[in-house]
């Protein structure tokens, strides 16, 4: 049996995506017998709220995941001196980064490299150069990578120089947010939904612009959720006198995430930059149709399951909109198709796919032993 450390000081509660994965990736952990024993080194904030999900025990490492300057301290320095006192044999860093060095091998998790790809859409362009200096090093002293996409596997050969027989891809799932099957709501009225963070990468400007160019007499309601605090998209709302239509919306739980995806026409997911797209599979899962901006990364996740529409141009998605809003029948087939892509997916198979990537560095570290 191997110790294996996971770096959870990026995990607080507020990283959306990243500390998803974390936790979806660790509770289907716990539920296997993956012959290993889990340490979580964990950031201050979590320690105190506690992670239940996770299948092992937790180190509360002092080190605050909210302040950068101590967290991007703690990643460098402190990661690979608890594993020193662990005494373990693999360190895990599900969220990006690595220790500055260390005498145990890492494997590192690269959702995207959007620092280097698309620096002008990071919500703090403070830390683009920190951040890229951060994930080189990490990755020079790696082992091993995963990656959760094709398109992010070619951006770390691109970016970070790794070579592709070192990286293994290995792609999400969505999270078990709903079950059963979407239905139409009954009262006919259409309701679009949009999920996410307000950065930038994210174009929720394009989503709320589209619905000016949509008719009062045929314009649906729209759902935003995901903001923290006074949301950012309030002013443009006010700016072209959407209040009647759009609802801005925080972070949601499950229960009414489950229930706005259960009742909504269609997701739309506008991002022009990232490396997976959760949402669109969660959509898909439960038959619920989804509108995709046309990219290279969504088209990797929605393939012939989804309607497109052109990344950053809120009138070619206004068309989409007002297309399968007026169109049940597609909206059927879209439902089928999405259903059918989204059950090859799963978190048993990111669990498997992970737990063979940790059992070849292990292998690999012991007969060099």
């Amino acid at each position: 049996m191997a110790r294996i450390l996971v770096n959870l000081l990026q995990s607080t509660g507020t990283k959306g995506g990243i500390e998803i994965y974390a936790r979806e990736l660790y509770t289907q952990l716990g539920g296997m017998d993956s012959g290993h024993e889990f340490v979580g080194l964990a950031s201050r904030e979590l320690a105190a709220k506690g992670a239940d999900w996770f299948p092992g025990r937790l180190i509360d490492s002092g080190i605050s995941g909210e302040n950068r300057f101590a967290w991007a301290r703690g990643e460098l320095f402190g990661v690979s001196r608890f594993a020193r006192r662990e005494g373990v044999d693999l360190i895990h860093g599900p969220a990006m980064f690595g220790p500055l060095r260390s005498s145990i091998p890492v494997v590192i998790s690269i959702h995207d490299l959007l620092y280097f790809s698309h620096p002008e859409l990071m919500q703090t362009k403070l830390f683009t150069g920190p951040v890229k200096w951060m994930e080189r090093r990490g990755a020079a002293g790696a082992a091993r990578f995963i990656t959760i996409s094709q398109f992010s596997a070619r951006a770390i050969q691109k970016y970070l120089g790794v070579p592709a027989d070192r990286i293994d891809v290995i792609p999400l799932a969505g999270r078990a947010t709903a079950t059963g099957v979407h239905t139409r709501p009954a009262d006919g009225q259409s309701l679009f939904l949009a999920m996410g963070q307000r950065s930038p990468y994210k174009d929720f400007p394009t989503v709320i612009r589209a619905w000016s160019h949509i008719p009062e007499a045929s314009r649906p309601r729209l759902v935003v959720t995901g903001s923290h605090g006074d949301d950012p998209l309030m002013p443009l709302v006010a700016e072209l006198g959407l209040e009647r239509w759009v609802d801005l919306k925080s972070w949601v739980s499950n229960e009414e995430l489950a229930q706005l995806l259960g009742s909504a026409t269609a997701l739309i997911d506008s991002t022009l930059a990232t490396g997976f797209s959760m949402p669109t599979l969660e959509s898909m899962a439960i038959g619920l149709p989804t509108l995709l901006a046309d990219n290279e990364i969504l088209r990797e996740v929605g393939g012939e399951a989804a309607d497109y529409f052109a990344p950053g141009d809120p009138i070619d998605l206004a068309r989409a909109v007002q297309q399968l809003a007026s169109d049940p029948a597609r909206q059927d087939e879209l439902s089928t198709l999405g259903l059918a892509r989204a059950a090859t997916f799963s978190w048993e198979k990111v669990a498997v796919g992970t737990l063979e990537t940790f059992d070849r560095v292990l292998s690999e570290r012991a007969a060099r032993s």
